[in-house]
C-alpha cells in the first residue's frame, strides 16, 4: 500500500476510472448483442432501431476515450453490415 497522499490519490483515482470504463464497456457489449440478436431473429426494423441506439452508445465511448476512434469505426462497421445483409 502507498505511503505518500499523491500515490493514495492515484489509487483512488485510477480505481474511479477502471469502474467508469468497464460501465461504458459493459453498454457497449449489450448493445452490440442487442443488434445482433435483432440480425438472428430476421426483424429489420428492430434491427435498425437496435443499429442506431447501438452506433450512438459506440461513438459515446470513442470520444471519452475508452476505444479508439478505428476501433470504434470497425464495430459500428461491422454491426452496420451485418444489418444491410439481412
Amino acid at each position: 500500500m502507498a505511503n505518500i497522499k499523491s500515490a493514495k490519490k492515484r489509487i483512488l483515482v485510477t480505481q474511479t476510472k477502471t469502474e467508469r470504463n468497464k460501465a461504458i464497456k459493459s453498454g457497449v457489449k449489450t448493445a452490440i448483442k442487442k443488434v445482433e440478436a435483432a440480425v438472428e431473429s430476421g426483424d429489420k426494423a428492430a434491427a435498425t432501431e437496435a443499429l442506431t441506439a447501438a452506433t450512438s452508445t459506440i461513438d459515446k465511448a470513442c470520444t471519452k476515450g475508452v476505444y479508439h476512434k478505428n476501433n470504434a469505426s470497425r464495430k459500428v462497421s461491422r454491426l452496420a453490415g451485418a444489418v444491410a445483409q439481412m
